[in-house]
């Protein structure tokens, strides 16, 4: 890897960090920051396929409260990171750098602890400056925190840059052939359980007929991601109209705005 493809990837995992916190353009998405990682590592098709793989993951990931998620935006950039230095780029590494994101997400966890705790110090001055009506330093105070949290994520995946390519194969060549497709099967039932908790969210009877004529149209070999896109487009178009319409699906009576609900209703 050269040197400035290591610089694009800090720079990449710099950003990931503070949109974790910002939230604003996405970029800590494992499908946006790895895809970023192999494009700036000359690998985009196997950072697409890692980050479509560990966005299922983080679709059930979600701060609730006081309960902070799994870090996804050092899982992504650091799990990018092994991937291309480990020079594997079949199904089998994919899988490997999917297990290993789930533990890295979780230390990524103690991470944001750390930085949360330094910026309570920072919050305070932010305060004190704020009560003299000195707005310079309150904006000097939130900038620093935003690069406190982007160093979060830069620094580790820094680190792994730093390691020799031999040192990271050796490593991963090392893990026994038992364990890597333990690491590759878990890698993928997780996925499911993430893909799975999305569904549970979201499932009505309204959109569960969708969900079927997706699964039907995705097992057609013939029709391309554009094919699946236009009809998704398609369907939704078709939903949205007939919502709008209103009308009752029981044969009379005020019935509800949604006539597919009002369908499914009598079934």
């Amino acid at each position: 890897m050269s040197i400035i493809s290591m610089i694009l990837v800090v720079v990449i995992a710099f950003f990931a960090g503070m949109d974790g916190i910002l939230d604003e353009f996405q970029l800590h998405q494992p499908l946006v920051s790895c895809t970023l990682i192999g494009l700036a590592t000359g690998h985009v098709t196997a950072g697409i396929m890692l980050g479509g793989t560990l966005q299922m993951i983080a679709l059930g990931w979600a701060n609730i409260g006081a309960a902070v998620a799994p870090d996804v935006a050092l899982a992504a950039s650091a799990a990018a990171v092994i991937l291309v230095k480990g020079g594997d780029f079949t199904s089998k590494g994919i899988g490997v750098a999917t297990a290993v994101a789930v533990p890295l997400a979780v230390a990524g966890l103690a991470l944001t602890m750390v930085v949360r705790t330094l910026s309570v110090a920072v919050v305070h001055r932010a305060d004190a400056a704020a009560k003299q009506g000195n707005i310079g330093a309150v904006e000097r105070a939130h900038y620093t925190a935003l690069v406190m949290q982007g160093l979060r994520i830069a620094i580790p995946v820094a680190l792994l840059l730093a390691l020799p390519t031999d040192t990271v194969q050796g490593m991963l060549n090392a893990i026994p052939a038992w364990l890597s497709d333990g690491m590759t099967i878990g890698g993928g039932m997780v996925v499911a359980v993430g893909y799975a908790m999305v569904i549970n969210m979201m499932a009505t009877k309204e959109t569960w007929p969708f969900f079927v004529l997706g699964f039907v149209f995705a097992a057609l070999s013939e029709l391309t991601l554009i094919a699946l896109g236009a009809i998704g487009v398609a369907l939704a178009l078709i939903y949205l109209n007939l919502s709008k319409q209103g009308g009752s699906g029981n044969g009379g009576g005020a019935g509800s705005s949604d006539p597919i609900g009002d369908i499914l209703e009598d079934y």
